[in-house]
Formats: C-alpha cells, sequence, structure tokens
C-alpha cells in the first residue's frame, strides 16, 4: 500500500497559513484604518468643505431638452422615388446625424440667429468660483500669441466653446429618438437654445437636400443636353444606313423579309395547285383508259358534276338504261326498239368519253401552268434568298446601331425623369428628423446637484485619503508598537514610555557646593526628571518601573548589577531614561548609583551639576570617587557626573581602557544597581567598546520618530550591545494615538480599570 506524501502534505499545510484568512484580512484592514484614520478624516473634511465650498460658489444651471426623431417612415409629398438616395436609418446613421448636430455648423447658427456672443454667460469668465479659478489657471499658462479674445472672432470662438460645452446629446436607447438637451444660467434660455438647436438642425438638413437637390439639377441639365445629342445622332446614323442599304421598314420588317414570306406563301400555294392539276388530269385519263363502257358514264370526277353536257348526257343515258331494262324482258334483247335504246346508250357513252377527253386536255393545261407558275416563284423565291444573305450582314451593324439609338434615348428618358423628380425636390424639401417634444422651462436646477456633488467629494475624499494614509502607512519607516520591535529587532520591548507634556521640560538647577561632613553635595531635580517621584502612579512610572523588573529577572545579570543605557541617535530620551530608571530604583531603598558615562554630550551633567568634576578626573587619579559622587536626597539616588570642562577627542580610549575597566568593578561591589547613561551609537563609538564594563544594555528608542533603518543600522554595528541586550524601550510614546496602532492596546492607561490604580496621574 502507497504510503501518503508526508512532504507534499506540509507544503500543502504550508501554502495554506501563508494565505490569510478572511479574519486576517478583515483585522489588517480595520488595523489600518485605525492607525491612519486621522489623516483619512483630515482628507475627507478637505474634500467635502471643497464640495461645499462649490455647492455654494457655483450658481445654480438650468437643463431644457428637446426630444426629436430621426424617422425613417416618413410621410412622402410625392410618391416617386428620391432624387437623393435616403438610406435606411440604421443605427450608424443616428450616430452620425448625432454628430452633425454637435457639429460647429449647428453651433453658429444658433448663435448667431439668438445673438449669443452678446450674452455674457457664453463670452464672459465662468460662474461661481471654480469657474475663476480655472480662467485664473488657463491665463498664467496661455501664451502672449493668442487671438485677441475681445475680437468678433475671439468672442464668437468663447460663444463657440461654451455652446458645446453646455449641450448634450443623448439617444434612447436603439430607438431613433434623439434627446437635445442645453445647459443655462436661465431655464427660458435653456429651453429657448434647445428648440433652436432642433430647428437649426432640421433647418441644416432642408438645406443641404435642397443644395444637392439643385447641384444634382444642374448637373442633369448639361447631361441631357448631352445625352440628346447623342441620342439624335444615332437615330440619325439609323436612318442613313437603312436609306444606304435600301432596308426600307414596313410595319417592323423590312421588304426583303416581307418579300421572302409573300414568295414563300405564293410557293406554298404554286405547289398545292399543281399537285391538285395533276391529282385531276390522272382521275380522268384513268377513266378514260378504262375498256368498260359503263365506266365513263358511271364513274366521277370532280369537274364532271359541274359540267352540264355530262351531267345532260348521264341522265339521258340512265333513261334509256332505264328503258332498255324495262324493255328487254317484256321485248326481249333482239327487239327494234330494244336495240335502238341500246344504240342511243353507245351514242351517249361516246359523247362522254369525248366530253372527258377535251376536260382532261384542259387538266393537262392546267397542269403545265401550275408548273411553270411553281417554278416562277422557286426562282424569285431563291433570289429573294440571296438578297436575303446580303441583307443580314447590313442587319448586324442596323441592330447594333439601333441598340446604341435605344441605349442613349433610353437614358436621356431616365435623365429628364430624374431631373423633373430633382426640380420637385426643390420646391417641396423634405427632411428624416421632426421634433416629437419642444423643450420647456425646467422648475428644477441642474447642477450643481448638492447631494451627488457631496456625495462625489465624499467618495473622492475617501479614495485620496485612503491613498495617502496607505502612502504614509508605507513610508511610516518607524517604530510604533512592541509587537513591530520584537518583530524586527528580534528583542524583547520591556516598556513604552508614554510622553510627558511642556511641563515636564527639565530646567537646569544651581548644585549645592557647601559639603557637609559624611555628607554628598545634594542635587535638585525638576521637571521630567522627577516624574517617578511627583507622580509614583502614574504610566510613566509604571512603565520604569517595568524595566526595573526586567532588569531584576534577566539571568544575565549578576550581582552588583550594570546596565547602560544607549540610543541610535541622540535626542531619543536615553538620559531621561536613565536618570528615571536610577530614581525608581533608589526609590525601593537599593544603593543606586547613575554615572553619566556620554563623555561627549554629557547631558545629565550639565543639566544636574553644570561646574562639577566628575568621571574622568575620578579615572585620572585627580580626584576620589567619594568627592565626586553627588546625592539625590529625595530618593537616595548616587550620581557621578563627567567633566562638561573642555573638549573630550579620545572618549572611546577612555571607555575601552583597562583602568576605566577596574574602577567599573569597583562599583559593582559598591552598588546593588548601577545605570551608565552612554553616548548613542551612530554618532559615537564609545558605546562599542563598553562591552565589557556593563552586565546588559537597555535600547531607547523614540516612537514614532527614529527610523527602523538607523537602529538596524547602530546595532549591527555594535554586536557588543546586541549580544547583551536586556531589551527595547519606547520612549515619548503618544499613548491616545498608541491605540491606533495596537488595537486599542497603548490606550489601558486611560481606561477606568486602570484609573482606579492612579494611572493617568502626572501626565
Amino acid at each position: 500500500m502507497r504510503q501518503p506524501d508526508v512532504h507534499a502534505s506540509q507544503d500543502v499545510d504550508h501554502i495554506a497559513d501563508l494565505i490569510p484568512s478572511p479574519a486576517d484580512t478583515f483585522k489588517s484592514i480595520s488595523d489600518f484604518v485605525r492607525r491612519q484614520y486621522p489623516v483619512i478624516g483630515f482628507v475627507l473634511a478637505i474634500a467635502i468643505a471643497l464640495g461645499f465650498v462649490y455647492v455654494m460658489t457655483t450658481p445654480p444651471s438650468f437643463t431644457a431638452t428637446t426630444t426629436m426623431m430621426i424617422d425613417a417612415k416618413r410621410v412622402q409629398l410625392f410618391q416617386q422615388s428620391s432624387m437623393i438616395n435616403d438610406l435606411p436609418i440604421d443605427a450608424a446613421t443616428v450616430e452620425s446625424q448625432i454628430e452633425v448636430i454637435k457639429s460647429e455648423t449647428i453651433a453658429q447658427a444658433v448663435i448667431d440667429k439668438l445673438h449669443l456672443v452678446n450674452d455674457p454667460e457664453f463670452v464672459g469668465p465662468g460662474g461661481g468660483l471654480v469657474g475663476t479659478l480655472l480662467n485664473f489657471v488657463t491665463s498664467l499658462f496661455s501664451s502672449g500669441e493668442t487671438a485677441d479674445v475681445d475680437s468678433d472672432f475671439g468672442l464668437k470662438r468663447a460663444a463657440v466653446g461654451t455652446f458645446e460645452h453646455n449641450l448634450t446629446i443623448r439617444r434612447v436607447g436603439m430607438t431613433y429618438v434623439v434627446n437635445i438637451g442645453f445647459q443655462s444660467l436661465s431655464p427660458v434660455r435653456a429651453a429657448e437654445i434647445a428648440n433652436a438647436v432642433a430647428n437649426a438642425y432640421i433647418d441644416d438638413q432642408l438645406e443641404a437636400k435642397f443644395d444637392a437637390a439643385r447641384r444634382a439639377g444642374s448637373w442633369l441639365q448639361a447631361r441631357l443636353r448631352e445625352l440628346r445629342d447623342q441620342a439624335s445622332t444615332a437615330e440619325r446614323a439609323v436612318v442613313a444606313f437603312k436609306n444606304k442599304n435600301e432596308m426600307v421598314d414596313t410595319g417592323g420588317r423590312t421588304i426583303n423579309e416581307q418579300q421572302l414570306a409573300e414568295l414563300n406563301s405564293e410557293l406554298v400555294l404554286a405547289r398545292s395547285k399543281t399537285a391538285e392539276a395533276k391529282a385531276r388530269m390522272d382521275r380522268v385519263e384513268a377513266v378514260l383508259r378504262s375498256n368498260s363502257p359503263d365506266t365513263a358514264v358511271l364513274e366521277t370526277v370532280a369537274d364532271t358534276l359541274k359540267n352540264e353536257v355530262i351531267t345532260s348526257l348521264r341522265s339521258k343515258y340512265l333513261e334509256l338504261a332505264r328503258r332498255e331494262a324495262d324493255w328487254t324482258p317484256r321485248y326481249g334483247a333482239t327487239h327494234l326498239a330494244v336495240v335502238n335504246v341500246r344504240n342511243q346508250m353507245h351514242e351517249i357513252q361516246n359523247s362522254i368519253r369525248d366530253e372527258l377527253q377535251r376536260i382532261a386536255e384542259t387538266y393537262k393545261s392546267d397542269l403545265e401552268i401550275g408548273k411553270q407558275q411553281e417554278e416562277s416563284v422557286q426562282k424569285q423565291l431563291a433570289q429573294a434568298v440571296a438578297q436575303s444573305q446580303v441583307n443580314n450582314e447590313a442587319q448586324v451593324s442596323l441592330r447594333e446601331l439601333e441598340s446604341n439609338a435605344q441605349t442613349y434615348r433610353a437614358l436621356y428618358d431616365n435623365f429628364l425623369q430624374r431631373y423633373m423628380e430633382s426640380v420637385q425636390q426643390q420646391s417641396f424639401p423634405i427632411t428624416e428628423a421632426r421634433v416629437i417634444t419642444a423643450a420647456t422651462r425646467p422648475l428644477s436646477k441642474s447642477k450643481p446637484k448638492t447631494v451627488l456633488v457631496l456625495g462625489l467629494a465624499a467618495l473622492l475624499g475617501l479614495g485620496f485619503g485612503f491613498a495617502g494614509a496607505a502612502w504614509r502607512d508605507f513610508a511610516d519607516r518607524v517604530f510604533r508598537t512592541a509587537h513591530q520591535v520584537e518583530s524586527t529587532l528580534q528583542a524583547e520591548c520591556i516598556a513604552l514610555l508614554p510622553v510627558i507634556g511642556k511641563a515636564g521640560r527639565v530646567k537646569a538647577v544651581k548644585p549645592v557646593k557647601a559639603r557637609e561632613t559624611g555628607q554628598y553635595p545634594s542635587i535638585a531635580t525638576t521637571g521630567i526628571y522627577s516624574t517617578v517621584v511627583d507622580a509614583p502612579l502614574s504610566a510613566y512610572a509604571e512603565a520604569i518601573r517595568a524595566i526595573k523588573v526586567a532588569i531584576d529577572l534577566s539571568p544575565s545579570v549578576a550581582t552588583g548589577r550594570i546596565i547602560g543605557i544607549t540610543s541610535s541617535i541622540p535626542d531619543e530620551g536615553k538620559s531621561t531614561t536613565a536618570i528615571s530608571i536610577a530614581r525608581l530604583i533608589a526609590m525601593t531603598g537599593a544603593r543606586t548609583l547613575l554615572v553619566d558615562c556620554d563623555l561627549r554630550n554629557p547631558t545629565l551633567s550639565q543639566s544636574l551639576t553644570p561646574k562639577a568634576h566628575g568621571l574622568q578626573e575620578v579615572l585620572k587619579g585627580q580626584s576620589d570617587l567619594d568627592s565626586a559622587i553627588w546625592l539625590d536626597p529625595p530618593t537616595g539616588m548616587y550620581f557621578l557626573p563627567a567633566s562638561i570642562k573642555g573638549g573630550m577627542t579620545q572618549s572611546s580610549e577612555i571607555v575601552a581602557s583597562p583602568v576605566t575597566r577596574k574602577f567599573f568593578e569597583t562599583l559593582r561591589q559598591s552598588y546593588d544597581y548601577v545605570i551608565v547613561d552612554f553616548s548613542p551609537l551612530m554618532p559615537i563609538v564609545d558605546v562599542r567598546v563598553s562591552a565589557n564594563l556593563v552586565d546588559s544594555y537597555v535600547y531607547v528608542i523614540k516612537w514614532g520618530e527614529t527610523r527602523i533603518d538607523y537602529v538596524k543600522q547602530a546595532l549591527r554595528s555594535a554586536k557588543g550591545v546586541t549580544d547583551n541586550l536586556l531589551g527595547v524601550v519606547l520612549n515619548r510614546v503618544n499613548l491616545m494615538s498608541l491605540g491606533r496602532y495596537e488595537g486599542g492596546g497603548g490606550s489601558y492607561y486611560k481606561s477606568a480599570y486602570y484609573q482606579r490604580y492612579g494611572y493617568g496621574d502626572g501626565d
């Protein structure tokens, strides 16, 4: 069975730990707001104040709106196609017309019509404080070569600029409806200008179409003359070609074509007659060739039915045949009457045959005539066909000429119709746009909108406030909280010393010169040096007490504790901290000595014993320790000052000398606590060589002012201090502001729970 990947699971858990939870994110944001809310509030207040000033100083303006429709389905005055192509109204067309409404042409037309160059609103300075400031700034950056604003051209350009700035054109959704709005200081003026813009646009459209129709009409006139000449020339060419080639047109056909049709018909007719004549002749000859006597009588030929002779003879023959048939049975076949009847019948048959012979000759003559006629028509048709082949070649050229003539004639007729339409459109121009709602005087102002302006100012104030706060928070590279100290320096923050007001400033006092036998001279402390004595239950005294506890609990501090007090740079309060620690420890009954070891700038000595000799003289053997020590009567603290006479150029050699080390070993044996006020780390190197003199160091950092990189650099340069660092003290802490950085933890000194114990007294 495969074992689970433990490392992968750990990596996933690690990544999950890196992703902040919503609670952590909310806490980070709330901490940021808590830290920087003064900046955010200040910027917000400034923004709202500016918004309020804008609202109060800006004159009210009014906006009137005219609603216009660009109608593609307008009613045409004439039901004919337009000379100017009216394309379907689509989104692009509407947007194009909106740009036309915004154009300078419309603006100048309205300005000229309403004489806006004489209106101070359009050619004067902008209204309100904001407008005045903008004009002032513009005048500062404008060059001296600009046009004269008081000239007609300058006034007109200024009016156009103001007009375009106050004009708003908005399309209503995806419809053909457009709202034309205008903002003015006068509600009546706003409505008047909004309606004037719509009317100017409609007039501009009508004028544009009239000009287009007029230009088209002028062009069409010249084109019509040209087309008329071309059509006439083409038609004359057709007539000339027909005359040249003898191509007479009769009812849409030429003579040759008509002749061919007629000859073809005659040929068909001649052939029909010839065939008919031949058929008749063949019939008669067939009858005549028959050997039967009755054939000529009984057989019928078409023309015999119409021949009166043959008809009469046939009637007689039939009568005789009836008699012969009647008499023969009665009188016998040899009877003379019967024989006479037969003879008469034979004579009639011969007469009919003779008549048929005569008809046959007639048919034969007709057949010959028909054949001759057919041959004649055939020859004429052949000649006509030959002539037609010649004419067909001319027909090709003729049709080409006729096509050209018809084309020119059609173009001429079409352009003539267009020309008539353009003339009608010049008389009755129409446009797609129409006003559906005219602007009226507005009853309420449109600008400035107080709620909107103040709301926007508040939003901008918050935005800029947060931006400034974020930058301030990012650039705030100083120590603010104990947690920040511990995470940055990897050292314990043992106390937060609150700031003390101006009343706590140290005043120099004149030392007591008289020395009683067996007693030390007394020093007098006032101001901030006396805070732990005058206000033992104050927050400051409690913070000093925390330092004393840290010293007592430190395992690195041996019997006869020697504690060095230092800082990164001057003016961080290390001397005040040193004397406060020494006085508070002395108040507990412990033998405590405060040593001013800041040989370059002995602040304590200058304040407490400005003319006394001290540490340097003791180290040189010029004075003994007891004669150099001073006493603080209220607390029992002993003070060893540093001599302030003359400059001390080799102070680091003095601090690092074996004599000094031996001297501090003597102090360790004589006192329970030795508090040493050293010089700062960065400007002076004395502290770097003092590691063999003291047990631990207390590092003082000025809250909210000393940069983090200064502290890091100072500690990196003094490894002895870093290795023996007891803890860090944040000095001059603003407890009220600290609450913004520590989530309220810094304001506990002011809470009701801690005031029961006297916290806050003496602040």
